[in-house]
């Protein structure tokens, strides 16, 4: 008798994590940031290696941080998006992220410069902190810099 009612109960429990699974949405992925100071980084800034780009410059205003990359395909098709906030007014600062800078130079010569300013994180660094895993990634970072 309990050899086909262990089959049954392994069953329902498989049911069950189904069932649950159906209402879990697979592309949501909670950010740790929600709520907390924006991570520190100063880097170098895309078009000009002399000047940096830090998280004093978002500071005071509401801003957007967008990490993108030429390599990027999704960024490709967000980056008309964001010349049109841009153009409404909305200051939009930029990490570019594990990329070649004259192609990222180029990509905003021929696609256009929505971008207060662009940090050049070479390394990867700076979006390890900020949690990035894929571009692209838009954080809104607060008046308060959270």
């Amino acid at each position: 008798m309990w050899r086909y009612a262990i089959p049954l109960v392994i069953l329902a429990v498989l049911g069950v994590f189904f069932v649950r699974g159906l209402d879990l949405n697979p592309g949501y992925i909670p950010s740790p940031l929600i709520g907390k100071p924006a991570p520190e980084f100063s880097l170098p800034s895309l078009t000009d290696p002399a000047a940096t780009v830090s998280t004093e410059d978002l500071k005071g205003k509401v801003s957007l941080l967008n990490v993108w990359a030429t390599w990027c395909i999704e960024c490709r098709h967000e980056h008309g998006f964001l010349v049109e906030l841009a153009n409404k007014g909305m200051p939009i600062y930029g990490l570019n992220w594990n990329d070649d800078r004259d192609a990222a130079l180029a990509w905003l010569a021929t696609l256009g410069n929505p971008y207060v300013a662009s940090a050049y994180d070479s390394e990867g660094t700076a979006a390890v902190d900020w949690g990035v895993y894929a571009a692209p990634e838009t954080f809104l970072i607060g008046r308060d810099g959270t």
